[in-house]
């Protein structure tokens, strides 16, 4: 639905507040085109000021629609469910959005020494977690499937833009990254239309903040907390410009059985939820930084399988990335340079330091 009006978007893990006031609405310094839609199985809005704010709308959702039909494991005419369909087989053509997508996902499976892997396809679909088949397996079941796991035997020949698995029910899934890469190809329609305020809101875990928002202010975005329901009751308050946000919790998708929280982000070693403490991780990426949208789609999981020590040390060693680790005791850790970002801290978490060795 096409409007240039201004709207509060509650979003799962993470909401754009900025700019989003009744006085910003009229003769605002930052008038908004935006238009709200569902792809990637979720709620989208895009936002942006200017004369060609319309047509970087417009041409940016369109790109998001076909990456959609690339990326899906839903459609089956998707490049990912015509790899995983040939899995054992042979190799399949791909876009090379998805190779881009695959290879940056490798790379950080090395990093982590598959503790991230975008293979652990065959133990989501096992747990089913979000779908009326939710449950929880055998240990057999899981023993069965843990082989399928191994981010090495995807193999790539970047030449052909080809892919293929190299054992039969091996399956990939790219729901980490995908929403993440297409944040930024819509950031460079923007650059392209010359869009230099607005708003990239890919839906319930992923945001771009562009410039400035309507009252030409930094643009504010609220952290979910964790354990509330309610709509306005924040972890934190991030104030941003020109950088990639991606939050990654234990609360997006689960069920409870037996007093025990089962969620969908998987061990690829264990085949279970990761279990190490953490609820929900945020990361933030300098607009600076090539990719800054996939590598914090990218990272958000990378440090919630890692955990809090690790995670941040890895996040520490790199420029111009910042991120908060929020744990079921409710504290929260930090990598260098988060908290210059982020306010408000809710009352019922408490910044702590990491134990030292």
């Amino acid at each position: 639905m096409k409007r240039i009006i201004c709207i509060f978007v509650c979003a799962l893990l993470i909401v754009p507040l900025g700019g989003c006031s009744a006085s910003s609405i009229f003769g605002s310094k930052n008038k908004m085109y935006k238009e709200d839609f569902m792809t990637m199985d979720t709620s989208m809005e895009l936002s942006a000021s200017g004369k060609n704010a319309e047509k970087a709308v417009e041409e940016s959702k369109k790109r998001l629609f076909k990456l959609n039909d690339m990326a899906s494991t839903t459609i089956k005419t998707s490049d990912i469910s015509k790899i995983n369909d040939a899995a054992g087989k042979e190799y399949v053509k791909v876009h090379p959005e998805v190779i881009k997508m695959i290879l940056a996902s490798k790379k950080y499976s090395e990093i982590t020494s598959g503790e991230y892997d975008i293979t652990v396809g065959p133990i989501v679909n096992l747990w089913g977690i979000g779908t009326d088949d939710q449950k929880i397996p055998g240990d057999s079941e899981i023993k069965a499937r843990l082989p399928l796991i191994d981010y090495k035997k995807i193999s790539v020949n970047e030449k052909e833009s080809s892919v293929m698995l190299k054992d039969p029910d091996m399956a990939i899934d790219l729901g980490g990254v995908a929403k993440g890469f297409a944040g930024d190809e819509v950031l460079k329609i923007y650059k392209k239309y010359g869009i230099k305020n607005g708003l990239i809101n890919l839906g319930s875990s992923s945001i771009y903040a562009v410039g400035k928002n309507e009252d030409n202010g930094d643009w504010t975005v609220g952290v979910k907390h964790p354990r509330s329901e309610a709509s306005q009751n924040f972890l934190g308050i991030l104030s941003v410009s020109d950088k990639g946000i991606s939050t990654s919790g234990d609360y997006e998708r689960f069920f409870i059985k037996n007093g025990k929280r089962y969620f969908h982000i998987m061990n690829p070693k264990t085949g279970y939820p990761v279990d190490n403490g953490i609820m929900s991780v945020t990361v933030v990426v300098d607009g600076s930084v090539k990719d800054a949208n996939m590598l914090a789609d990218i990272l958000s999981l990378v440090v919630f399988e890692l955990g809090a020590e690790r995670g941040i040390k890895l996040i520490n060693s790199m420029s111009n990335v910042s991120c908060e680790v929020t744990m079921t005791n409710y504290n929260v850790y930090t990598s260098k340079g988060f908290k210059n970002i982020m306010s408000d801290l809710n009352k019922d978490f408490k910044y702590k330091n990491l134990p030292s060795k």
